[in-house]
């Protein structure tokens, strides 16, 4: 296991007092910062950092995958509004759980992430939006706060310099939705948590229509490790594709022997992860399933995860996504088709209503999932599912929920279809069955 783990980001978890900031600078924590504004401030203009972000390949941890250095670059430099800085520590995703470790173990380390975003952008203000469930890491989050105003890292003329930022926390109210950037701003600014129209974009009219950065936790945390180490120290840990730099961080559950949260390179083959890193499969079954990135990414065969390498490049090859990281492994004894009405049943209550395809179509679509469940589906609820992707995904909708419902359901009914027919109820009274069961 020690072989494959490349400990970055987790380096002091397990450490007593790890969420302090004395534990954090005594592993070199806000040299980074100290580098850009005092030791090496000629050479670290807002834009040296930026493409230095550019340079090492630094996708957005959160699920889209987005490079994170061409995200920043978006902002515009001559914009007279003030510029905002979002950290979206909302995590909602079904199966994830590494930001919580980030959140709740290590703080400082993405609070300096932001501090440095902050700087490069020309913000001054910068907002963490923690899941409202978060109440540990939240008093975390705000104890870290505390010492890094007391410290001098956070507030106005930091170190003595131009340079200012203040941060804040903002706790969510359990929506999945507000893990969608633009819904996430809404909730901010006091409304309900309905994503927005795009364009225009949040670089350009975000929180209080003014230019606004939104990264993951994870993707702050690595950002002081890149200035320390340098771009291309960064890039060369992954063992992929070289558009998908670092190390990764995989909330791994399900059928494995050491479920947990772990940092590995990006590229390693998932099987590698499964075995060597999580021990195998409980029980010495044989392995069935998995879904890769939380549970709005398409699930996996076993045959199609031997194959699957887990970086951002080696999931599309495989037709699915890295996303957030979730790795949910399912062996030979789960049923697909509670799984994916229960998946169902989730997308079906988080749905904002906002959208007439998502709002109704989820609820189509979990019904129908019931049918199977309750031994009552029929032959045609499957074709009328999968033709449902049409209605709903594939810009449809505001923001990507619908898709996420049918990537999360669909691939389920059509790589283990045999387990739904079983379920389908061939008497003659089933009409009046499905009738009565809505």
């Amino acid at each position: 296991m020690a072989d494959l783990e490349k400990r970055i980001l987790l380096q002091d978890v397990g450490k007593p007092n790890s969420h302090s900031i004395d534990v954090y600078e005594e592993s070199g924590g806000y040299t980074a910062l100290k580098k850009i504004l005092i030791e090496d401030n000629k050479k670290w203009t807002p834009g040296a950092i930026i493409e230095e972000v550019k340079a090492s390949n630094l996708r957005g941890r959160g699920g889209a995958g987005f490079p994170t250095g061409l995200k920043w670059s978006f902002i515009p430099k001559d914009s007279p509004k003030p510029k905002y800085l979002i950290c979206n520590a909302d995590e909602g995703e079904p199966g994830t759980f590494k930001d919580r470790v980030l959140l709740e173990d290590t703080p400082h380390g993405f609070i300096e992430g932001m501090i440095i975003a902050g700087i490069a952008l020309d913000s001054k203000q910068g907002y963490i939006y923690i899941r409202g469930e978060f109440y540990k890491p939240w008093e975390r989050v705000e104890q870290a706060i505390k010492e890094a105003y007391e410290k001098g890292y956070l507030g106005d003329n930091i170190f003595g310099t131009q340079h200012s930022f203040h941060l804040a926390t903002y706790r969510g109210a359990g929506a999945y939705i507000c893990g969608e950037e633009t819904a996430l701003i809404e909730s901010i600014e006091g409304k309900r948590g309905h994503p927005r129209l795009k364009p225009p974009f949040p670089a350009v009219e975000g929180l209080y229509k003014c230019p606004t950065v939104v990264n993951n936790v994870e993707t702050y945390a690595a950002v002081p490790h890149i200035i320390n180490n340098g771009a291309k120290w960064y890039s060369s840990l992954s063992v992929g594709s070289e558009k998908s730099g670092g190390t990764k961080l995989f909330s791994i559950s399900g059928h494995v022997n050491n479920p947990g949260v772990f940092e590995v390179p990006l590229g390693l083959p998932m099987i590698d992860i499964i075995e060597k890193v999580c021990g195998g499969i409980k029980n010495g079954n044989k392995l069935k399933a998995v879904i890769p990135g939380g549970s709005s990414t398409p699930i996996l065969t076993a045959e199609e995860a031997s194959k699957a390498i887990m970086d951002y490049e080696g999931m599309a090859a495989v037709g699915t996504f890295l996303g957030s990281g979730a790795v949910i492994v399912l062996d030979e004894t789960t049923d697909m088709v509670e799984l994916a009405y229960r998946v169902a049943y989730f997308y079906e209550h988080e749905s904002c209503g906002q959208c007439t395809p998502c709002r109704e179509g989820t609820k189509w679509v979990k019904d129908i999932m019931k049918r199977f469940k309750d031994g009552i589906g029929q032959e045609n609820d499957l074709d009328t599912l999968c033709d449902f992707s049409q209605y709903m995904a594939n810009g449809a909708t505001v923001c990507p929920f619908g898709d996420a419902v049918m990537m999360a359901v669909v691939p389920i009914v059509q790589k283990f279809r045999s387990e739904f027919e079983a379920r389908i109820d061939n008497s003659e009274d089933v009409q009046h069955k499905v009738s009565a069961a809505g």
